[in-house]
This record gives structure tokens, sequence and C-alpha cells, in this order.
């Protein structure tokens, strides 16, 4: 195999005209030049340079490693640039894995204003289950993932856990409800109502029936929507109440009626997770950064 670093100093040797002249230039000694261009002759099987009075030139094998070691040359200062683009942040790709609800008013923004500071930069989003998401950034499948992970779970080596927001959840009950004429609504007396399920096992149907224990029930669901728009739309038509959080709410149904809930009040805690390692990327802080003043509007 051609060592490539010999190479250049062959090229250099026909670009001056002399061993003395690259050697001055490389700051090798002549008999290091010497040494090199000879170990490239051995690796190479063939003479590269012939002595011309004073000076050398080269032979067909050595105008053609020249030729080769110029575009060599060329690429690695392409991949340099390339590189340094990178890392100040003025180019590259960042995949950011979210799901439905955060979408609208935390990464929006902050997509908005990466692309006002970097506007090299290109973000692809990439809706997925939020219980899945952690494993993909753990996996190098993206670069930073939206999750809903408990405050108290434990950390995950090499991964950068950044807490955004707590998103509150609201009782949703169809307009004429009598419990729609209090202000706040306690949640064990939605006990006995029929409930829509808004959410799939997971992280966020964690908190609704962790809160429905603490207030002694567990919800009686006769009707499942995995969207919130639906479960909205279940709820106005009479099928039941649900509790949706803050942040999966919209504009609302004009057939439904939002409370606050107490005693207690279920709450999803939202994270952005990264890799430690990529933290050094100065678009991907300002990412991360970007995500926490958004959420910060929203608290």
């Amino acid at each position: 195999m051609l060592d490539v670093r010999r190479m250049q100093v062959l090229r250099a040797v026909v670009t001056s005209g002399s061993v003395t002249a690259a050697a001055a230039h490389l700051g090798f000694t002549p008999s290091a030049v010497s040494q090199q261009v000879a170990a490239l002759e051995k690796e190479a099987g063939i003479a590269l340079l012939q002595r011309v009075g004073r000076g050398v030139r080269p032979t067909a094998a050595g105008r053609l490693l020249v030729g080769h070691a110029a575009i060599i040359s060329q690429h690695v200062a392409e991949t340099e640039a390339a590189l340094a683009d990178l890392r100040a942040g003025r180019t590259g790709r960042l995949t950011v894995h979210y799901f439905a609800s955060v979408g609208p008013a935390v990464l929006a923004p902050a997509i908005a204003r990466l692309r006002s500071e970097h506007p090299g930069v290109t973000v692809d989003p990439k809706l997925t289950d939020p219980r899945d998401a952690l494993q993909d950034v753990e996996q190098g499948n993206g670069d930073v993932a939206l999750l809903v992970r408990h405050p108290d779970a434990g950390d995950r080596p090499g991964i950068r856990l950044v807490r955004l927001l707590d998103d509150p959840y609201r009782a949703v009950l169809p307009v004429g409800h009598p419990l729609a004429a209090r202000q706040v609504v306690d949640l064990a007396d939605l006990a006995g109502e029929p409930w829509v399920g808004g959410e799939p096992p997971g992280p966020c149907l964690e908190p609704i029936l962790d809160a429905c224990a603490a207030a002694g029930f567990t919800p009686n669901f006769v009707a499942k929507s995995e969207d919130y728009a639906t479960a909205q739309g279940f709820v106005a038509a009479g099928l039941g109440v649900t509790l949706i959080p803050r942040l999966g709410l919209g504009a609302g149904d004009p057939g439904v009626t939002i409370r606050p809930i107490r005693r207690p009040e279920p709450v999803r805690t939202i994270y952005a997770a990264v890799r430690e390692i990529s933290l050094a990327q100065p678009a991907l802080r300002t990412l991360i950064d970007a995500l926490a003043d958004a959420a910060r509007t929203r608290t």
C-alpha cells in the first residue's frame, strides 16, 4: 500500500526540482527526504525519479503519483474546510425526534431560532413514539429527542437529559357537565365518571393513573383514542370525561369545558435528551438552548 505522506514528499521534490530544495521547504534533512522517496519507490515497485544534472525529474510513474498526490491534497483541504464548518456550526444536519403535542409550542420556535442563528444547518424533525425516543438517541439514530420521563428516573450513561418543563393535565368535560360550573375540579370527583382515554400506554398515561390512584380510584375507560383532538371530540359527544396535558389542548373543541385539577394535579415532565459527546457542536447547543427558552414561555 502506498504511503500518502511519502507521496506528498515526492510531490514536493518534483515541484521544487531537487531533494535539497524540497527538504528546505518541508523542514526535513535532504537525507530524510531521500529515504522517504526510496521507501515510496520500494512500495511502488518502480523508479519514481531520475537525476538530471544537479536536480531530478519524475519518471512516468513519478508523474502519475504526483498527480494523484495533488488530488489527495485537494480532497484533504476540502475535507478540513468542511470539518471546520461543521465544528463551527455553519453546516450540518440535526435529527430531532419529537411527539405531537410538543411540536407546535416548543419545537417549532426552537427550529426557527436555530435557522436564524445557523442558517447552513438543516433540521430533520421526526414524529416518534415518546416511548422509543430515548433509545433512538442512545443508538445514534437521532441527535435530540423530546420525551416524557419521570423526574425520579435514573441517569442514562452518556446521555444528557435537559428538563424543559412540567406540563400539567387539565380536566376536559362536556359542555353542561355539572362539574363544568366549578373553577377547579377535585380529581376524586371524576371517580364515578365514564372516561375517554387520550393516551396510549406509556409515560404520558402514567401520571394520570398515578394521580387517580392517589385520589383513591381507577379510571373506567369506556372509549379510547391515541390523539388529543379525537379524545376531545369523544368528550364533546358525551362519551365521558378525560385529562389532557396543557400542551395537548390546542385550540380546544367548542363542545368541551376545560378546568384545572387538584388533589392531586397530574403533571408530565418533558425533557430533551442528547448524547453528551454531541454537546460540543455549536448548532446542537443552540437548539437545546432554544428548546429551553421556548419551554419557559409555556410555563
